[in-house]
């Protein structure tokens, strides 16, 4: 479980989100609403730890351990992961390299007596997530996102989560440069990935992924601020009536 209890942030000496408590449940899939310009994205980049954010009076845990003590790469050791809203583009780092080491890394996360898995093994063992996910196999020798389509960095984001399989994944505006085509396709691929052993926190203005995504619980956010918590229904309620009643 992810417990956070009474946040602030602050960016360059101005604060952005205000008091903010949240609780995201293992198994459990989570929608954290409002429109652009609410600071949404701030929590879920000072949640990997942002070195431009800072924080004050507040708590949060991650599985039970002090959240506040970890770096980025140790929250990432503790199965977060952040689905970006811009995907950064990495030249001089081949695909197939950066997924061997992350994928690498978790085997050894998972049991330290676990073997690195050679160049040629890995390639023959990523065979079937780019089978899955249609992901042809010259994708493997190009640099890292740099020329790819929105549409092919999503997928190359959720390979990334099917290899390491992380237990808390926050999607951050998953629907950003996709077409209505993609889009549907990207939501199913995440709609299969969900299960018991997961956490989507969703992060969106836009409320057609949840046709496709079940969700346990919705936070309406407003300038920093968590000012409705609700069901689903909630977000049903606010894609009829709009977000002026808050």
């Amino acid at each position: 479980m992810i417990k956070i209890k009474n946040l602030k942030i602050w960016v360059w000496e101005k604060e952005i989100l205000k008091w903010v408590s949240l609780d995201f449940e293992l198994g459990k899939n989570y929608c954290l609403l409002w429109k652009n310009g609410s600071w949404k994205s701030s929590l879920s980049s000072f949640l990997m730890w942002h070195p431009n954010y800072s924080h004050i009076d507040w708590t949060a845990s991650l599985d039970w351990e002090d959240l506040l003590e970890m770096q980025a790469e140790e929250r990432s050791k503790k199965w977060l992961f952040l689905s970006f809203q811009n995907i950064p583009e990495l030249s001089w780092i081949r695909l197939w390299e950066y997924l061997r080491i992350i994928n690498n890394i978790s085997l050894k996360n998972k049991n330290p007596e676990a073997k690195d898995l050679s160049p040629f093994i890995f390639k023959r063992y990523i065979k079937q997530f780019l089978d899955d996910l249609h992901i042809d196999e010259s994708f493997l020798d190009r640099d890292l996102n740099v020329g790819f389509s929105w549409w092919e960095k999503r997928k190359i984001e959720i390979l990334q989560m099917k290899l390491i399989g992380p237990k808390y994944i926050i999607l951050d505006e998953i629907d950003s440069g996709l077409d209505l085509d993609a889009f549907r396709i990207i939501a199913n691929m995440l709609k299969e990935l969900s299960n018991e052993n997961n956490s989507l926190i969703i992060i969106t203005h836009y409320f057609k992924i949840l046709d496709f995504i079940d969700v346990d619980k919705v936070y309406v956010m407003k300038k920093g601020e968590i000012v409705k918590s609700g069901w689903k229904e909630l977000a049903s309620h606010i894609s009829e009536k709009g977000f002026e009643e808050f």
